[in-house]
């Protein structure tokens, strides 16, 4: 029987870490929470009262703090699960049946569906959404990226068929809060890359972006919160791409 244990990052998550931990209980055997020591509000209340482990730690960027998670794993199998996330009950259910199969693969995939402003996108590129979120931590590893952080492994990805759910932003302000902090992370990932914002980078990548999610892609299905996604995550490339210009534009120049 395989033992999966299920590492979670987590800072300012009082709204969501209870519905997180209790979506793992009886499938997962081991439930590590790691708290960004910068953390004020109940999270560390909410952790104690459900009794899993848990660590408040020095924040060391997403990649690297993930990595020192796993590095506390005790054993092989890794749910790697966000706080906002839970599973649904038919995917708790397929992860128990996973436990006891003879495993094909060394990482699987998981279909996500997000939950923007109350809502479930259903079209708009959003969903299914897979993410590689199970795997053997002996034959897989993290990134090093500062955004959007991602497994690093050989061979194929195996697949699981029921979804997870994201409560990615419950509200506007919620969203523009990431927002800054993301599309700042990005353009300093770029610029370290030694990539320059084109005129087309800004100018054209915004829009065809939303033509993209909201044409393309269906997003208009998604009603009204489909309209907002395309248009704020047209936002998104805009300011990410203005952020890097900024960027090479500060630069000081050699000798002074």
């Amino acid at each position: 029987m395989i033992k999966i244990s299920s590492i979670i990052l987590a800072k300012d998550e009082e709204n969501n870490i209870a519905r997180c931990i209790d979506s793992q209980q009886g499938s997962i055997d081991e439930i590590l929470v790691f708290v960004d020591s910068r953390t004020t509000d109940n999270t560390v209340n909410i952790l104690k009262s459900k009794g899993v482990s848990y660590e408040v730690c020095t924040w060391q960027g997403y990649a690297k703090t993930k990595q020192y998670a796993l590095s506390k794993a005790s054993n092989e199998w890794i749910l790697w699960i966000d706080a906002d996330e839970a599973l649904t009950p038919e995917l708790k259910s397929e992860i128990i049946e996973f436990k006891a199969s003879q495993p094909v693969y060394n990482v699987y995939s998981i279909p996500r569906k997000a939950n923007f402003l109350g809502k479930w996108i259903m079209h708009s590129g959003w969903y299914p959404g897979r993410v590689e979120r199970l795997f053997n931590k002996n034959h897989a590893h993290f990134s090093n990226k500062d955004v959007h952080e991602h497994l690093v492994f050989e061979g194929q990805t195996g697949k699981l068929n029921h979804d997870l759910e994201h409560y990615t932003d419950p509200s506007i302000k919620h969203y523009f809060d990431k927002f800054n902090v993301y599309t700042s992370l990005a353009a300093e990932e770029l610029f370290r890359k030694n990539r320059t914002a084109s005129v087309k980078d800004i100018l054209l990548r915004p829009p065809f972006l939303f033509f993209k999610m909201y044409i393309m892609k269906r997003g208009f299905l998604d009603g009204l919160m489909g309209f907002m996604l395309a248009v704020f995550s047209s936002l998104y490339v805009f300011t990410k791409y203005s952020k890097l210009w900024e960027l090479e534009h500060s630069r000081v120049p050699e000798g002074k």
